[in-house]
């Protein structure tokens, strides 16, 4: 199962890296079209990151568990 996990977490730190470079995108055309203000794609975006990460400290809080109790 540890490695089930491990794989996992590898993927979702993958998602996050997409959904930052996405978010970075955002807020570089936001400021190329001379917008101000932080553009809402941008927070979903961002917000997604995170709760994306937090399932990958999830993951790897509930491996290292496993693993002491293996």
């Amino acid at each position: 199962m540890a490695h089930d996990l491990d794989d996992l977490a590898s993927r979702l730190r993958d998602i996050a890296e997409e959904l930052a470079d996405l978010a970075l995108r955002e807020l570089h055309d936001a400021v190329e079209a001379g917008r101000t203000e932080r553009p809402e794609a941008e927070r979903r975006l961002t917000r997604a990151r995170r709760a994306v990460e937090k399932a990958v400290a999830v993951l790897e809080a509930t491996d290292r568990r496993t693993d002491e109790h293996d």
